[in-house]
């Protein structure tokens, strides 16, 4: 029953009539034929052809498997996950699980039960994650009779797209001869010329930041932990330069350098000077953590190691010694050449050392195991004078004026050996001086005596990168918030030594260790005392007073002596018996001490 209108208020319209109304189409004899048509949405409009609309199984239904599972033998959500292949999870594995079994509490033992669930299942998803690398590596392919070493720069960039194209120029400067380096992220390039030419730009965009010249010889020159601080090795001293290329600071205490290097992991400036020393600058502070003379001479080569920042140093007898800024010593030595050595590298990942000497040939070691025999060697025509390797293990060599690469650091070969030929090979303008793969990039650089050469070299740099790590592409937030980061997980220089793991070691002393120290104490002597008794006035003092005075000293500290021996005697034997509990045998009775005999007597009280 429908609601009258209320007073005062004006009916309703009448709807206006529509086309195709099946109301309006019986009353008008015009369009009594035509059928009410059901509009279509715009993406069905132009489709011609049948709509298929697919059959939903019925719960009632009996399933498609005729075998029947039961719940409990599969989890449906394991069901769901795609298996992962052993090859990815055994890449992925951070090593073999840790024994429940040496665990001594329930506690204890429970908590590293769950530890090892989350490193599996930390693995697996570090696995899965490998299917968002799309972009894969790539090398040169030659045909039938062809080698890839005859390809040459301008063939390669005429077969790539434009933006790799790009990335192939040289440049030709006055002020050589000239060192380079790449920033950690491979964005930025940084040139310093022997003349006091010092440039940075964006090697991409081609984007020039600053360009000076100092007015004095630059040694060497290395981009700091970001790429807006840089330092250079002038004739005297060492200075540091913003993106602008204003001076911000003067390091006096570094003179002489004649090799730089940054570890970004500890903030740690390295150098190497003509008088033999090495040094270690921490820029977060601004202090040097380690200063001592290598007694090797004029340092020419300086690489440190990526893996555990242990700094390689080589001298002219042939040695690679390894250094730590807070040890005196070298903590390793290793005789690599008969003769002086003219190049040194450390691959990126921090295992394997490559040196070149004037016996012409290149050798591969093992820094990890340091070995007496090469991993592999490179015999050449000419001694090489500058060594690099890329993130996918490709090794770049300079002779003079000619570059060579190699496909396979542990492969072996070089020019002396026919059977194994180079990668590519490129002629330069000019002497060689620096050689320097770009980080994430196939591109090598050179700097020679007349400018900068960037070589493309297909496969050389790792094509996935991380953004939390290293990021091209970062901006000026993101770079602040990255060096806010590192600072706070800055390494101490004092956990640089070989061996990185032993922090997480436990220094437990052995069982010889042990029962040498338990033996040294039968066999412990009193400290011998000398006591210079007070002079007196005459007749106040003699010599019997001053003897019993003197002895009464002796057996005071003697007992002091006795009880301190003792108590150490105690702690002993209650650690063996401790063990001896762990272990499962009884707990042995503490074995009778030859300083019991000294025990002194209980003194008896005073009558009162």
């Amino acid at each position: 029953m429908s609601k009258a209108p209320p007073k005062g208020r004006a009916k309703p319209k009448v709807p206006y009539k529509r086309y195709f109304d099946t109301d309006n189409a019986a009353a008008d004899g015009d369009t009594a034929g035509l059928q009410p048509v059901k509009l279509k949405r715009k993406n069905q409009q132009n489709f011609v052809g049948e709509f298929i609309r697919m059959q939903t199984q019925s719960k009632a239904s009996k399933p498609l498997r005729p075998n029947k599972v039961k719940a409990e033998e599969t989890d449906p959500a394991e069901a769901r996950k795609s298996h992962v292949p052993p090859e990815l999870l055994a890449k992925y594995s951070r090593g073999e699980k840790v024994e429940a079994r040496g665990v001594k509490t329930r506690h204890f033992k429970e908590q590293q039960e769950r530890k090892e669930v989350y490193l599996d299942y930390a693995t697996e998803q570090a696995a899965r994650t490998e299917l968002l690398l799309q972009e894969t590596a790539g090398q040169l392919g030659a045909d039938e009779g062809e080698i890839t070493a005859e390809y040459r720069q301008e063939q390669i960039a005429a077969n790539v797209d434009l933006q790799s194209a790009s990335k192939h120029f040289q440049l030709k400067l006055e002020f050589g001869p000239y060192t380079m380096r790449y920033s950690k992220n491979g964005r930025h390039l940084l040139l310093g010329g022997r003349r006091g030419h010092v440039a940075a730009f964006d090697w991409v965009t081609k984007k020039l930041h600053c360009e000076f010249n100092v007015m004095e010889s630059v040694a060497d020159v290395q981009w700091l932990h970001v790429p807006t601080m840089y330092a250079v090795a002038q004739k005297s001293w060492v200075y540091f330069y913003d993106k602008k290329g204003t001076e911000l600071h003067c390091v006096k205490r570094l003179t002489n350098v004649n090799r730089l290097d940054f570890l970004p992991y500890h903030f740690l400036l390295a150098a190497g000077n003509s008088a033999g020393y090495v040094s270690w600058l921490d820029v977060s502070m601004g202090e040097l953590v380690g200063n001592f003379n290598t007694g090797l001479g004029d340092i020419r080569l300086l690489r440190h190691n990526p893996s555990n920042g242990v700094l390689c140093v080589g001298g002219s007898r042939g040695v690679v010694s390894m250094w730590s800024p807070k040890v005196r010593e070298p903590l390793a030595k290793l005789l690599c050449h008969s003769t002086a050595m003219t190049a040194m590298t450390v691959d990126p990942k921090g295992l394997h050392l490559v040196t070149a000497g004037l016996d012409r040939n290149v050798k591969v070691w093992d820094i990890r195991m340091l070995n007496d025999q090469p991993l592999a060697l490179f015999r050449l025509r000419l001694p090489a004078n500058e060594l690099d390797v890329s993130q996918r293990g490709m090794l770049a060599l300079s002779q003079g004026n000619y570059m060579e690469t190699y496909t396979d650091l542990l492969s072996g070969g070089g020019t002396g050996d026919r059977t194994k030929l180079p990668y590519l090979r490129q002629r330069c303008d000019a002497f060689v001086h620096g050689l320097r793969f770009c980080p994430y990039e196939d591109v090598l650089g050179l700097s020679t005596a007349k400018g900068f050469h960037s070589v493309l070299v297909p496969g050389s740099g790792e094509p996935n990168y991380d953004a939390l790590e290293d990021n091209p592409y970062e901006t000026s937030k993101q770079r602040r918030e990255h060096e806010v980061h590192a600072l706070l997980e800055k390494i101490p220089p004092e956990l640089i030594t070989l061996d990185p793991n032993e922090i997480t070691g436990v220094d437990a002393p052995t069982l010889q260790e042990k029962i040498d120290a338990k033996r040294q104490l039968f066999h412990l002597k009193p400290p011998a005392i000398r006591m210079n008794s007070r002079r007196k006035m005459k007749g106040r003092g003699g010599t019997a007073k001053a003897s019993r005075n003197k002895q009464i000293v002796k057996d005071t500290k003697r007992k002091e002596f006795i009880a301190e021996v003792r108590q150490a005697k105690k702690s002993v034997i209650k650690q063996h018996s401790s063990s001896k509990e762990l272990a499962g045998d009884s707990k042995p009775k503490p074995p009778r001490s030859v300083l019991d005999r000294f025990k002194p007597k209980p003194q008896k009280k005073p009558k009162t």
